[in-house]
């Protein structure tokens, strides 16, 4: 059972009751991230999710360390392109607990100076590793030029010149900017009662300030092009091949989850059985589509040894070209229908993906779609669907690719990317 309140300062608050466990996953969740950030703050949103578990007024950040430990919950946080999310997966017992630990964490940060001298540096070695994780590294290649000058092309965790250049003063600005009301969801899902739980919530963040109304971010551009970089110390080389995709709240979207299933969102789709199991060109290859709240992204990435680079992306273009061209099976759409459905019911089994959900649907949707409806929008799709939205969507001129690694046997130009 679903409940929504939304409270005079524009706090909302949603639950999901899940009388069968024991526990319960609460998140406080803002309705911005890196896009919401202006060129020069690029990476402020993230730098302050870490200084928020630093220290508060009542707690050190070992104390906030302590408290969680010595209940066994788990608690953590994450900054995205569109969100900011602060949670934590408790029993039942300690609810209370984890909403003050939480509303403290939010409402009451110290930014310290000390600390935020430290936690750059932290983040400097986030950044860093990205550096030396070419499969994260390839998607910011991507990313930045796929959407180039607008803040959905940045990287969430900034660079280390903008994040060198945000001082206290900027961080507390931005903090009181927006932390406020009307920006924030409380979402709880597992087991709980809804009543009693709003008035708690409701009394732990009467102190939030009021402040500014949520910044607004005009869509991106999407700008095709081909993007490399040589690294030629990795054994592998790293594609990533995409095309614009619709937004999170587009009619066609279940026809889009459908399409990417049986093209590289299993082991026994095209992309998978062609690549890998037929040619054996890579370990890892798979599709995916990445949905915001005004555009979006399909995406193949695969990672191969240096000389397949150039087949592989002739194999992931022919299997595009199959997919817009050659009829589709019956069964394979059904097929891919079925597993959307199987994962989806799995997924929703723990409070956390609970939790998520209900915070997600309600930022973009504004409402909550239930397991039912979902479900007969899957089923409504058919083999014509995925085909014309294949024919809308994968278009060559519109296509960007990413290379990091060794590029010497590559020679990627724009005519060899077609389908």
């Amino acid at each position: 059972m679903h409940h929504k309140e939304v409270l005079p300062d524009g706090l909302t608050i949603l639950t999901e009751e899940m009388h069968n466990i024991r526990s319960v996953t609460l998140g406080v969740w803002l309705k911005q991230g890196s896009r919401h950030e202006m060129p020069h703050e690029n990476g402020i949103s993230h730098f302050i999710e870490h200084l928020l578990f630093k220290g508060t007024q009542r707690r050190s950040a070992a104390e906030i360390a302590r408290t969680i430990d010595s209940i066994g919950g788990q608690c953590d946080a994450f900054t995205s392109k569109e969100y900011t999310c602060f949670y934590a997966r408790v029993l039942d017992d300690h609810l209370l607990l984890a909403l003050d630990l939480l509303s403290d964490i939010v409402l009451h940060p110290k930014f310290d100076p000390e600390n935020i001298e430290k936690e750059r540096k932290v983040i400097f070695e986030e950044i860093k590793m990205v550096e030396d994780s070419p499969d994260e590294l390839v998607y910011d290649l991507f990313t930045e030029t796929f959407w180039r000058s607008h803040p959905l092309g940045r990287p969430i965790q900034g660079t280390v010149e903008s994040v060198s250049a945000l001082g206290p003063e900027a961080l507390v600005s931005y903090f009181r900017e927006v932390y406020s009301p009307a920006n924030v969801v409380i979402a709880a899902a597992g087991h709980l009662d809804s009543s009693r739980f709003v008035q708690m919530a409701r009394e732990a963040f009467s102190a939030m300030p009021a402040s500014g109304a949520p910044r607004q971010v005009a869509p991106p551009l999407a700008q095709p092009g081909i993007v490399t970089r040589e690294k030629k110390d990795l054994e592998q080389l790293h594609l990533c091949l995409g095309v614009e995709a619709y937004e999170q709240g587009h009619p066609a979207r279940y026809t889009g989850y459908v399409m990417n299933t049986l093209l590289g969102g299993t082991m026994s789709s095209r992309l998978f059985q062609r690549i890998r199991e037929e040619r054996g060109l890579a370990y890892t290859v798979f599709s995916s589509i990445n949905s915001f709240a005004d555009t979006g992204y399909l995406i193949v990435y695969a990672a191969t040894r240096p000389e397949g680079g150039r087949e592989v992306i002739e194999q992931v273009c022919a299997e595009l070209a199959r997919l817009k061209d050659l009829p589709l099976a019956e069964s394979e759409v059904h097929a891919a229908k079925d597993h959307l459905k199987g994962s989806l019911m799995l997924s929703l089994e723990s409070s956390s993906s609970r939790m998520s959900n209900l915070a997600r649907q309600d930022i973009y949707y504004n409402r909550q779609f239930s397991l039912d409806e979902i479900i007969e929008g899957i089923d409504q799709v058919t083999t014509v669907d995925v085909q014309q939205l294949a024919r809308t969507l994968l278009v060559s001129g519109g296509c960007t690719v990413a290379a990091l690694g060794n590029l010497s046997h590559l020679n990627l130009t724009p005519d060899r990317i077609r389908f």
